[in-house]
């Protein structure tokens, strides 16, 4: 009994340092270690930054997550130079509101498609997270591929793996130390260029972009200042920053406590096999630990050191854990040479490890994929019922109708937007229904370029005794030569009284 001890000590030692210390060690006894939830790993004792130096991980997962890392990287920098039927891949072009995604363009008049394909994207990630964990952060998430697949296997080359890095920042300014840490920075630079000319390529457009690039700095210098300002920002983010954007900016990990639960997979440590009744131990092959009654876990703390975001993947589920499976592999590694199993750290839900359940799709992910299954299916509805003519035709603010003797004349301004690829010849407009005249200032017919807009001004005459109130609802045929392309109303004004 643990207040029975407290008393005895109090009775036969008077030595008041032994009491604090025998309390001290009874309730380090009684109570788990939840001194890691105090702080992140990347933040000292005194709160200063503490720099991470992950060991060069190896192994099949590492392998798997490299080739996709690289694909990814291939469709990354050659979304925005290809072009579907003249349109870019992927373009998001704020400035503009235009947007093409997978090559479907989006104009500011489609921006609640823009908006459902967003919202699409998001409730498939959360779904994702709901089943997988945080396993878009460490395979597809363009921050771990930048930082893990280039930046870091560049540092690996020039400064050496965890030790080698360790010992280089420690030691004094050399030739040596300066040669590394120069070449570094540099590639890093010239890297972090590149990436920001793909970004730009993805705001203003490919064409535009080399455009600018043939006809030289001069004659963009804002452009060139934005372009700059990127490269800062990469620069800052792939040399300095780092994991914190995973562990500080990004919301992502934050949401993992609202959308996981036990039935979750992530990357998890078999706590029940790894601690047995005596815990972790460190390896003796003189003695067959599964007599002795100690885990499997044999405290190397490998999997500490290969973590990118340097946690120590046994305390459990942590924000900071990116599913990047590093200590998976390294923890295989170090299994297989003490003739231990595998899959001591692996892809599991909570359930499965301390219940043995296997994976059960529950009502939460069903109610998600439904969600999904909806939006998809209204976005693709209104995809395909989504014209490729849109004309608008407005009334002038601010005027009123005007007389002409029995006749009753308004002015418009017209706009046509041409999605398609295609150019828009012989454009004319006729009055549907309703005897009358229409007149488009300057001509009568005019060309709607591809993925371009034409505008104007018209007029339209219409007899007073022909108008049923004084606002009147008119329809107006768009016609390419002599096919009707579009119809569309318009509010007609006219007189209160004909007396």
């Amino acid at each position: 009994n643990f207040n029975s001890c407290i008393v005895c000590v109090k009775v036969f030692c008077f030595d008041t340092v032994v009491l604090k210390s025998f309390i001290k060690t009874k309730a380090m006894a009684v109570l788990p270690d939840e001194s890691f939830r105090d702080s992140i790993a990347t933040i000292d004792v005194e709160g200063n930054r503490k720099y991470i130096y992950p060991k060069k991980p190896s192994g099949k997962f590492y392998d798997y997550r490299k080739w996709l890392s690289y694909f990814l990287l291939i469709i990354l920098v050659a979304n925005p130079f290809i072009k579907i039927n003249g349109n870019q891949f992927m373009m998001f072009n704020v400035v503009e509101r235009r947007f093409n995604i997978f090559s479907f363009p989006f104009w500011p008049q489609d921006f609640y498609l823009f908006v459902l394909f967003m919202i699409v994207g998001v409730v498939f990630v959360i779904l994702f997270t709901v089943i997988f964990g945080r396993i878009f952060c460490g395979w597809i998430c363009p921050q771990t591929i930048f930082l893990e697949m280039v930046f870091r296997r560049i540092e690996y080359w020039i400064e050496g793996d965890r030790g080698a890095q360790i010992r280089l920042d420690k030691q004094e300014w050399n030739a040596d130390k300066i040669r590394k840490k120069a070449t570094k920075w540099f590639i890093f630079l010239l890297i972090s260029f590149f990436i920001a000319n793909v970004f730009l390529a993805y705001l203003i457009g490919s064409d535009v972009l080399l455009h600018m690039i043939k006809d030289g700095p001069k004659g963009h210098l804002s452009t060139l200042i934005s372009l700059l300002i990127f490269t800062g920002v990469f620069y800052f983010v792939f040399a300095w920053f780092r994991e914190q954007v995973c562990i500080i900016a990004c919301p992502y990990g934050r949401l993992q406590g609202v959308l996981l639960d036990n039935k979750s997979i992530n990357v998890a440590y078999d706590f029940v096999r790894g601690e047995k009744e005596k815990g972790r131990a460190k390896f003796n092959k003189q003695e067959d630990r599964a007599t002795t009654g100690k885990g499997d876990c044999i405290d190397c703390k490998q999997c500490v050191h290969v973590c990118p975001t340097g946690i120590d993947i046994r305390n459990g589920t942590q924000l900071e854990c990116i599913n990047c499976t590093a200590c998976i592999d390294e923890c295989d590694t170090i299994m297989e040479s003490v003739g231990l199993p595998k899959g001591l750290i692996r892809y599991a839900s909570e359930d499965e490890i301390e219940k043995n359940e296997k994976f059960k799709f529950t009502t939460r992910m069903k109610g998600y994929s439904a969600v999904l299954f909806i939006l998809v299916g209204i976005l693709s509805g209104l995809l395909f019922l989504r014209a490729e003519i849109e004309t608008s035709i407005l009334r002038l603010p601010g005027q009123l109708f005007q007389h002409k003797g029995n006749n009753i004349s308004n002015v418009y301004t017209f706009k046509i937007i041409n999605k398609s690829n295609n150019e828009i010849k012989d454009v004319h407009f006729k009055l549907k229904d309703i005897k009358g005249t229409l007149n488009v200032v300057g001509k009568q017919s005019f060309v709607v370029p591809r993925q371009g807009m034409s505008s104007g001004t018209l007029f339209i005459e219409i007899n007073k005794y022909l108008l049923e109130s004084d606002k009147t609802k008119v329809e107006i045929e768009v016609y390419e030569g002599d096919e009707l392309i579009q119809t569309t109303a318009t509010n007609f004004l006219g007189p209160r009284s004909f007396d």
